[in-house]
């Protein structure tokens, strides 16, 4: 697991494009790792960051247009969650 990591080991900083999600279904913070883990081999996606307290889930995007919201989504359903695009 990346514990909260991008694929490359480092913390994100939270600058370029990003995809925020709402995320049902989420019950402890293992749910979030679980997410974090199948969004982030979405190819395009740079790390996931999942609060499950606020059901939400913030992926960072390595350029615009690198992943498509349905992918997204997709690797969120994979993981056993729903998810829906807000911002």
């Amino acid at each position: 697991m990346k514990w909260f990591r991008g694929k490359t080991g480092e913390r994100d900083t939270g600058s370029g494009p990003r995809v925020v999600l709402k995320v049902e279904g989420m019950h402890c913070s293992s749910c979030g790792l679980l997410i974090d883990d199948e969004v982030e081999e979405v190819p395009g996606v740079r790390s996931s960051r999942t609060d499950v307290s606020k059901g939400r889930s913030t992926v960072h995007l390595t350029g615009e247009g690198a992943a498509d919201h349905a992918e997204l989504i997709g690797a969120v359903e994979r993981a056993g969650y729903r998810a829906t695009v807000i911002g």
